[in-house]
């Protein structure tokens, strides 16, 4: 995989954790002050999340693993 493709999944999972926190009606702070994962970083592209973090995401938001990565993926 080169950079281009690094890139564009940085996107899909930046477009998948602020559709989830905006459907959820929260703010980048809420969601951070709840988790104490910077989501702003996530949502701009410029953090690869950990399987961790996305773990941690997924149990916020309530959803499994495999629903996450339904939708845009």
């Amino acid at each position: 995989m080169d950079k281009k493709d690094d890139k564009r999944l940085l996107v899909l999972l930046a477009k998948r954790v602020k559709q989830l926190r905006t459907e959820n009606d929260l703010t980048q702070e809420q969601a951070y002050n709840d988790t104490g994962i910077h989501f702003g970083r996530i949502e701009q592209g410029k953090r690869d999340a950990s399987f961790t973090t996305i773990y941690k995401i997924c149990n916020y938001f309530k959803i499994s693993i495999e629903e996450f990565f339904s939708k845009g993926f």
